[in-house]
C-alpha cells in the first residue's frame, strides 16, 4: 500500500490548552470563559476532582458536571475525559489535572507504592530502586497523553501552581531567590509531571496580581494573537481560537461575545470566583466573619466585591488579625 500526501488544510483542528495559576489567579474561571467561546455557547464537558468547587460556576456558565474521585491514576483522566469525548462535548474543561501528579494515588503516590512492593523498608534498596519504580507510573502517563492527542473535543486542563525558591551563589554569596524555569514565572510552577505544558497546543500561567491575564509558558507564533498579556483572556477568546481551529485567519476580528450585556456589565468589574472563595477560606481560617469584610468593603456579598478592592481586601483581613494578636 502506497503511502499518500494531499494539500495540508487546516480544518477541525482540536486544541488541548493548559492553565496554571495559585490561587486568586483565577484559572478555573478563565477556564469556563474560554470553553464557553470554545463552545459556541454550548454545554460543555467538566471533570471536577476539587470536590465539586466547579459547581460555584453553576449559575454563570452552561456546563454538565462529573466528579472525579481517588485514586486519581492516569487511566482514570483518561476514561473520563474519554468518556466526555464519546457524548461529543465539544470542549472538555479538566479541573484540575494536578491531582493526576501530586493527588491521592497520583503519580508521586504509586512511584511510593512501587518503592515499598520492590524495596519495602530497606532503605538501601530504595535508593536503588528509585529510578525502576517510575517505569510504570510515566508508562501509564505517556500512554494517557498520547490518546489524549486523539481526541476530537477540544480539551482544557487546569493546573495548580505552587511557589518554589531556591538558594545560588550570586557574587560569593549564597542568595534566595524565586525558582527560574522554563515552565513558570516568579517562582510560581505547574503541579504536574514536567513534560505536560510543552505537550499542549498552549500552555498559559495567570498570577494572583493580574488575573486572567496570560504569562505564555508555551505559546507558538500563530497563537499569539489569541492570548495578549495585555488583556483577560475571555469568551471571544475562545471564539476566535474556534474559528482558527475550522480554518479561520488568527488577525480577523474579534467576535462578540456570547454573554449577555448585562452579564457583561456584572461579572467584569468584580472579582473572580476564585479570589471569592480565597477570601471566604482567609475569613473562615482565621475566624473573620464573611459578612464583617463585606460590610467593610461596603457590599452585599463576596461576589460583588470590585475588582480593584481585592487586595485592599487582604490588607483588610492582615489588619484584623494583626489587632486581634496585638490585644
Amino acid at each position: 500500500m502506497s503511502f499518500i500526501f494531499k494539500p495540508a488544510i487546516r480544518e477541525n483542528v482540536p486544541l488541548l490548552i493548559g492553565l496554571v495559576s495559585g490561587t486568586g489567579g483565577g484559572k478555573t474561571y478563565t477556564a469556563m470563559r474560554l470553553a464557553t467561546g470554545l463552545s459556541g455557547g454550548k454545554p460543555f464537558a467538566v471533570i471536577d476532582t476539587e470536590s465539586g468547587r466547579a459547581l460555584h460556576y453553576a449559575d454563570r456558565f452552561k456546563f454538565d458536571h462529573g466528579a472525579l474521585r481517588p485514586p486519581f491514576r492516569p487511566s482514570a483522566y483518561l476514561d473520563a475525559i474519554q468518556a466526555a469525548d464519546k457524548a461529543q462535548y465539544p470542549v472538555i474543561v479538566v479541573d484540575s489535572m494536578s491531582h493526576e501528579h501530586a493527588g491521592d494515588g497520583g503519580l508521586l503516590d504509586w512511584h511510593d507504592e512501587e518503592l515499598d512492593r520492590m524495596a519495602g523498608d530497606d532503605w538501601k534498596k530504595r535508593e536503588a530502586c528509585k529510578m525502576a519504580a517510575w517505569i510504570k507510573p510515566k508508562m501509564s502517563h505517556k500512554e494517557m497523553m498520547s490518546k489524549l492527542l486523539q481526541l476530537r473535543a477540544h480539551l482544557i486542563l487546569c493546573f495548580r501552581a505552587e511557589e518554589k525558591i531556591e538558594m545560588v551563589k550570586e557574587d560569593g554569596k549564597m542568595v534566595v531567590r524565586p525558582k527560574r524555569s522554563l515552565t513558570g514565572l516568579d517562582g510560581w510552577l505547574p503541579v504536574c509531571e514536567k513534560s505536560i505544558p510543552f505537550e499542549l497546543t498552549a500552555s498559559l500561567l495567570f498570577l494572583a496580581s493580574d488575573p486572567g491575564k496570560p504569562v505564555p509558558i508555551k505559546l507558538e507564533e500563530q497563537m499569539r494573537d489569541f492570548f495578549p498579556r495585555d488583556r483577560q483572556v475571555d469568551e471571544s477568546s475562545g471564539e476566535r481560537l474556534a474559528a482558527w481551529s475550522h480554518g479561520a485567519k488568527a488577525d480577523g476580528p474579534v467576535p462578540k461575545s456570547p454573554m449577555r450585556e448585562s452579564d457583561a456589565v456584572a461579572s467584569s468589574p468584580t472579582i473572580t470566583a476564585d479570589q471569592a472563595i480565597y477570601l471566604s477560606d482567609l475569613c473562615k481560617e482565621n475566624n473573620i466573619a464573611v459578612q464583617a469584610l463585606c460590610n467593610a468593603a461596603k457590599v452585599k456579598t463576596l461576589e460583588s466585591l470590585p475588582a480593584d478592592a481585592y487586595e485592599r481586601s487582604k490588607a483588610w483581613i492582615e489588619t484584623v488579625i494583626e489587632k486581634r494578636n496585638a490585644k
